[in-house]
């Protein structure tokens, strides 16, 4: 498998920084890389999201955020651009609404912009792909593994789901971009009266 360039641990040409956060996209296995990485980034702040909104009283948002960040992962792992876009704008957005209360604590701070970095290399890997011509060889992706449970998790799963719950994802997620970009006019109407 190493031979063939689809083993996990087939190593990286570059710096493990440069690979995270402005890797070099030139072939399938590149963007193959960054849709796992997108897959698990988005997986757990979606799991993350959930029990926090939960214990402080929100749980229908909690809901709303698990479905649309796993969501999302689910599209982002199979290189949808719509779900790589969405993705980035929503967290990077709730990052800049949440910064007066993360000013407390440095180490959100830092995560939240590794996150939102993370997303980026994502989107960008997901735009890029789409421009290559359909059957190049640059387009080839690796074969998806199903040997092991994180296999079947990352690869197998994906690809079965989003088919199914891909107009799911795009409803909800124009109605959360929808209703978040309702609540900011509020807030900036309400500043403007007071």
């Amino acid at each position: 498998m190493q031979t063939l360039g689809i083993s996990e641990s087939t190593p990286r040409t570059e710096s493990r920084l440069k690979s995270l956060f402005w890797p070099s996209i030139e072939t399938g296995a590149d963007v193959d890389y960054l849709a796992v990485q997108g897959y698990w980034v988005c997986t757990i702040v979606a799991l993350i999201s959930l029990p926090i909104l939960i214990a402080t009283g929100q749980l229908v948002s909690g809901i709303i955020a698990f479905l649309l960040y796993y969501l999302a992962g689910i599209g982002v792992r199979e290189h949808s651009r719509f779900a790589a876009t969405i993705v980035f704008i929503v967290y990077a957005l709730d990052t800049i609404g949440s910064l007066r209360v993360l000013i407390a604590s440095p180490a959100g701070v830092v995560l939240r912009i590794v996150i939102t970095a993370l997303l980026l290399s994502n989107l960008r890997a997901t735009w890029i792909a789409g421009n290559w011509r359909v059957g190049s060889e640059e387009a080839t992706l690796p074969p998806r593994l199903s040997e092991t449970w994180r296999d079947r998790f990352a690869d197998q799963w994906p690809a079965w789901l989003w088919p199914k719950v891909r107009l799911l994802y795009y409803i909800l997620s124009i109605l959360y971009v929808l209703l978040a970009a309702a609540g900011i006019v509020m807030i900036v109407l309400g500043r403007a009266h007071a």
